[in-house]
């Protein structure tokens, strides 16, 4: 894997605990970054580790002033963080399934944005990378509010970089389809086959694919992309 130089930068990885969230982790630690994940499901907390929920802000804006306190800044943010729901019809979803799922998905990336981005721009430079979804660009069927939720995600991205623009700060989304990931894993069988062959190249992307990405995203390298969404579907997300 070709690895970005990030030496001296400090980031914050929410949901960096598995998944893709953990690929990002990974692949900008191999690029010298100092990385905090952040994440419930933190098996040992401490320096590197904040045990936290993305839906509390006063937990996000702790963690951020720890990095800062011990970094001297924080200059990346990944957001990871999310859940899919049950596989449900909007006729037949629970109301209080909805409101879960866009509180974590979609209120989780903003207030991550608010506790991260204020002093990123403060500073004059920061990378933030929201994790969203083929479903937030095409609506997957028994998806409808993880759907909603990832549409969210990416307007947020597009409006948050078109408004810090010319700060330092840029902001993209990366919108995967499926990945070989403990979330896509956990599925039934039939619907793990489903959702790679509605994919060209055949197959689920590797979580390592989607950490190279995300490196070079929270690089100096990306210096003239911000507000954009970034194809990781293996040819499927064609619009």
């Amino acid at each position: 894997m070709n690895r970005y130089d990030l030496n001296g930068r400090s980031a914050l990885v929410t949901g960096g605990a598995s998944g893709l969230g953990a690929a990002a982790a990974e692949a900008l630690r191999a690029g010298g970054a100092t990385v905090t994940v952040f994440d419930r499901d933190v098996e040992s907390p401490g320096e590197g580790a904040i045990a936290g929920d993305v839906t509390d802000l006063a937990v996000l804006e702790a963690a951020v002033g720890e990095i800062e306190e011990r970094e001297g800044s924080l200059d990346i943010l990944v957001h990871s963080a999310g859940i899919s729901g049950p596989w449900q019809s909007a006729l037949e979803l629970p109301e209080a399934e909805w409101r879960r799922i866009l509180e974590i998905n979609a209120t989780g990336a903003f207030l991550a944005c608010r506790a991260a981005v204020p002093g990123m721009v403060e500073r004059g430079y920061g990378r933030v990378v929201l994790l969203a979804s083929i479903a937030g660009r095409e609506g997957s069927p028994l998806l409808p509010a993880y759907s909603a939720s990832k549409a969210a995600v990416i307007a947020l991205a597009k409006s948050l970089g078109r408004d810090v623009a010319g700060s330092g700060v840029l902001v993209n989304v990366v919108s995967p389809a499926a990945f070989a990931t403990p979330m896509s894993l956990k599925q039934p069988e039939e619907i793990r086959a489903a959702m790679a062959a509605a994919i060209p190249l055949g197959r689920m992307g590797e979580p390592e694919e989607a950490g190279a990405l995300i490196a070079w995203l929270c690089s100096e390298d990306c210096s003239f992309s911000t507000g954009a969404v970034f194809d990781l579907t293996g040819g499927r997300g064609v619009a």
